[in-house]
């Protein structure tokens, strides 16, 4: 059974196994991962996880050029990290041409199974919770499961533009 946790210590070892799937270096959508965080010591993994729950609280001011964001682990019963998907509370300008609301990644072992298309769905009514209308998804033009995943989710295409990231299609989802 899936379920959405919040990002834990508990997991470091699932979450370090998941990141050998990726590649060291390989940016993991969703995570929150800096390239200065020291994931590999567990004082420095404990550090970036206190740093993901402290995203979310709007009392601490988000740093320059950020906003405020949720990040939830999606995990199998029993604690298999399987991925990871964040909720930014709101858009900057760079968020809203080319990163949107929300932003997913899955391990490559758990791809093909729907847990990207389970993870989105669950976190939509967390996006209403917030008061938000309507949320922006964008994926690589060139990642066509993800573009499915959006789709399945109520996506609808806006365009197609290049941005920083490449060329990125961009989703909005009505909730």
């Amino acid at each position: 059974m899936l379920e959405l946790i919040s990002p834990t210590i508990r997991l470091r070892r699932s979450w370090l196994a998941a990141r050998e799937e990726w590649g060291r270096g390989v940016h993991q959508a969703g995570a929150g991962l800096h390239s200065g965080d020291d994931v590999d010591s567990p004082a420095g993994f404990s550090s970036w996880v206190e740093r993901l729950l402290q995203e979310a609280d709007t009392s601490i001011p988000a740093g320059e050029g950020r906003v405020h964001a949720n990040y939830w682990w999606v995990a199998e019963s029993g604690g298999t990290y399987l991925g990871a998907i964040s909720l930014r509370h709101e858009l900057n300008e760079f968020l809203l041409r080319a990163g949107g609301h929300i932003g997913y990644g899955i391990r490559p072992s758990a791809r093909g199974r729907g847990v990207a298309t389970w993870a989105l769905r669950s976190v939509l009514p967390r996006a209403s919770a917030l008061g938000l209308e309507k949320v922006l998804v964008t994926c690589d033009d060139a990642n066509l499961a993800s573009a499915q995943v959006i789709m399945k989710a109520g996506g609808v295409l806006e365009d197609l533009r290049p941005t920083k990231l490449g060329l990125t299609r961009r989703y909005w989802i009505t909730l």
